[in-house]
């Protein structure tokens, strides 16, 4: 009986409310909390359907139940009308997809041989938008011609879509590789291409969205050679700069739109902080522990709750305990659901249909539940780590929240040093602002990459632009090597039997990359790439691979042939290779004097050697071993952003501190600019130097880990208040003695009193000095 009234009190259905009330009750979660804040509730801004709106278009909508369209959607399709190229920048479940379903399904009923393009970053996503238009077009008795085009399609399908296919829904690889190259058979889409459709345009960025933007250039070429100039929709998670990624992605100005009309309901946020593990070291508890132990909470309340880890990993450790828990106390454990990738699509429909219906109760993702995948609205979200940016955490929070319901999200940050700073730090993320997506389309590397492919596709005119200026003269440097070649009509041709398009991967920058070879199934499969320079950091022998969120054990590394040999592995631990770093600056852009130094950023050569390896805990970066990497030495041009000390105020260290200080500082600043910056930690190297042998003082550099730089230390140097100022309230906010993983870094590598020299550094470096800057 006795045990019978405990299970009767672990279930007890409460709503949303009562069941965060009964969460925070208990001292373990009480005792975590760094935040929480209560969003107001926000009632529906409509508007009523357009007059020019197609009556069965209007019938579909009232038949699922709509009266009328959400600000937002009005304005994009009033916008849309009028000729103008939008933007469409608004939470999670907002409506965005009804943007450009709307104004496209209008179009093809007004002519049946109009045309549009739907770009998506997943496979999920494109099946997910396909299943809703095509709802859309039964529900206005419209026969409509749309269909998936990507490496899954079978060949018999393919040329019905090219050739009839009025809704083409794709993503940027397979525009690239599969359809631009092909034009010539893709006449019908681009001779009466309306519409081209980027969603989740915030996902393009860095090197991935610098090739992107090239992509769109040369898919601009195609249409005005087909005489087509169709309006362009994105649709962009919140972020700092929508205007100006759009721009650069596309080419056009755009509009954009933010005044969202979708309702919400009360929504309730909680920020966890693990407990310190050990107060001298500074090392927390991973995330997962407390991760599960809220779900366990609300998946005992009845609460329908989705639970994002941040690896495959992660996720699979935190369905096996969840389910554990249940089922020892008798709880619906068969409710709740894996979901990653690796799962059969079928499955992964199987479970999108349970979580719409609710018959699953919770389910356990990585971030492929992330993006505008249709699951319904849940009541509540975990999730175990901060997801690495200010867009995609509240994208996996709006996962929660029926329309006018309470609801609640639970971050629990994780032991590595950005988790912590938004931990100790939460206004970063309630009132800061949202952090810049950045691309370079002309990245030298990248740019030059596209011009072939655009060249192979169709001739360039003399003068013609390619991106900011004519191409002429890098159309000439390309023909030195007998790629192209300019006739006696002034035009540029292909000379070469090459494909271009096939030597081009969206993901790195490099010309030279590395394959990655998946040995673990029956034949070998290519499973990536990555570029040379982060090859020796990421795919040396015996490094752990994440590749969609799973992890792969590299057996070989042919560095000669450039290709890496992996397989499946799960480990409770991932590898970070250390890097020999030598920087030489080859010309300062710009320059600005700071109290004790100076502030500048340029272009830079930096030789790198990688040396050794750690194998760290993947929930609190314990370090479990280490080993030796043998690969040459390899040279990177790109840029980077700098702080110098003044010698004067140089000497008022000793040379010991001085040294600890230079590189704590650092390391806290590569974190806080990943944050500042939307980008991974990776993506930008440190290096510290106590006496630069070219500037003659103490130097702190934070470079880009791609060839050419994507204009993130520009951004740095312009940014450089918040930056500082954001890694001194870091290190000043550790509870830790002398430093720790989630500040300056161990103790052991940084040396004694590492966290408050490094403080005292970032002090000094703040204030600028005379205020202004020089062009160099």
């Amino acid at each position: 009986m006795f045990y019978l009234e405990v299970v009767m009190r672990l279930y007890t259905p409460l709503d949303t409310r009562q069941a965060l009330d009964r969460l925070l009750d208990d001292p373990v979660i009480a005792g975590a909390v760094t935040a929480r804040r209560t969003l107001a509730g926000r009632p529906a801004d409509m508007v009523p359907f357009p007059d020019w709106l197609q009556p069965r278009l209007r019938k579909a909508l009232v038949g699922r139940g709509l009266t009328g369209l959400y600000r937002h959607q009005a304005d994009a399709m009033e916008a849309l009308r009028a000729g103008r190229d939008v933007a469409v920048v608004t939470p999670t479940a907002s409506g965005k997809s009804l943007c450009y379903h709307l104004p496209v399904l209008q179009s093809v009923m007004e002519d049946p041989a109009a045309r549009a393009l739907y770009l998506f970053p997943t496979k999920a996503l494109s099946q997910d938008q396909l299943a809703e238009i095509r709802d859309l077009a039964r529900r206005a008795d419209l026969p409509l011609e749309a269909a998936v085009y990507d490496g899954d399609t079978p060949a018999p399908i393919r040329s019905s879509i090219r050739s009839a296919g009025q809704i083409v829904v794709t993503n940027p690889d397979m525009l690239h590789g599969a359809i631009l190259p092909y034009h010539t058979k893709w006449f019908q889409l681009f001779e009466q291409l309306r519409y081209i459709v980027i969603d989740e345009a915030h996902t393009y960025r860095g090197v991935f969205g610098s090739h992107v933007a090239n992509v769109l250039r040369r898919l601009a070429r195609v249409c005005a050679h087909y005489g087509s100039t169709p309006r362009i929709v994105c649709c962009s998670a919140t972020i700092g700069n929508p205007r100006q990624l759009a721009e650069a992605l596309t080419g056009r100005s755009i509009q954009v739109l933010d005044r969202n009309g979708a309702p919400s309901g009360e929504k309730h946020i909680v920020v966890l902080r693990p407990p310190l593990l050990d107060e001298r070291s500074g090392v927390r508890a991973g995330s997962s522990g407390l991760a599960r132990r809220a779900a366990l909470s609300f998946l005992r309340a009845g609460r329908q709750t989705i639970v994002f880890g941040r690896s495959r990993v992660a996720v699979e450790l935190l369905l096996s305990g969840l389910r554990e828990a249940l089922r020892d106390g008798r709880g619906p454990f068969e409710r709740v659901q894996g979901y990653r990738g690796g799962y059969l699509p079928s499955e992964r429909r199987r479970i999108e249909a349970g979580l719409r219906s609710g018959e699953v109760l919770g389910v356990v993702s990585t971030n492929a539940l992330e993006l505008g995948i249709d699951i319904g609205r849940l009541d509540v979200a975990v999730l175990s780590g901060y997801p690495g940016t200010i867009a995609g955490t509240w994208q996996q929070i709006g996962r929660a929240g029926r329309r006018q319901e309470v609801s609640a999200a639970v971050l629990v940050a994780g032991a590595g040093p950005v988790d912590q700073y938004v931990a100790s730090h939460p206004e970063h993320l309630f009132e800061g602002t949202p952090e810049e997506a950045r691309i370079d389309p002309d990245n030298l590397h990248v740019l030059l990459a596209h011009l072939r492919a655009a060249t192979f596709e169709l001739p360039f005119a003399s003068g013609e632009r390619f991106g900011l200026a004519p191409a002429d003269d890098l159309l000439a440097f390309l023909a030195e090597d007998g790629h192209v070649r300019q006739a006696q009509d002034r035009r540029w041709y292909w000379a070469s039997e090459n494909f271009p398009a096939s030597e081009i991967s969206l993901r790195v920058a490099a010309p030279e990359n590395v394959v990655i070879i998946d040995t673990g199934g029956e034949r070998p499969r290519v499973l990536g790439e990555v570029d040379l320079f982060s090859a020796r950091t990421l795919v040396h022998e015996n490094a752990i691979y994440l590749h969609g969120s799973r992890q792969f054990h590299v057996d070989r590394l042919d560095w000669e042939e450039r290709k890496a040999y992996v397989r499946p592995i799960d480990v409770e631990h991932y590898t970070q290779a250390e890097l020999a770093v030598t920087l030489k600056p080859l010309e300062t852009f710009d320059e600005a004097p700071l109290a004790g130094g100076t502030r500048a950023h340029g272009e830079v050569m930096v030789a790198s050697l990688a040396t050794i390896y750690k194998k760290l805990r993947l929930e609190t970066n314990e370090n479990l071993g280490w080993g030796r990497i043998h690969l040459p030495e390899i040279e990177l041009h790109t840029t980077a952003y700098w702080l110098s000390l003044e010698p004067k105020v140089a000497s008022d260290w000793t040379r010991t501190e001085l040294d600890v200080a230079l590189v704590g500082a650092g390391r806290v600043m590569q974190t806080v600019a990943s944050i500042l910056l939307m980008s991974d930690p990776r993506d930008l190297g440190m290096v510290a130097q106590i006496r630069s042998p070219h500037a003659e003082r103490p130097v702190i550099y934070l470079y880009e880990a791609v060839p050419g730089g994507v204009g993130m230390a520009v951004r740095l140097f312009q940014r450089h208040g918040e930056l500082v100022e954001g890694a001194r309230q870091l290190v000043a906010s550790c509870p830790c003695e002398d430093g720790c993983p989630a500040c300056t870094g161990p103790r052991g590598e940084t040396g004694g009193n590492g966290r408050i020299l490094a403080e005292r550094l970032l002090r000094l470096l703040h204030g600028d000095g005379e205020m202004g800057s020089r062009a160099a």
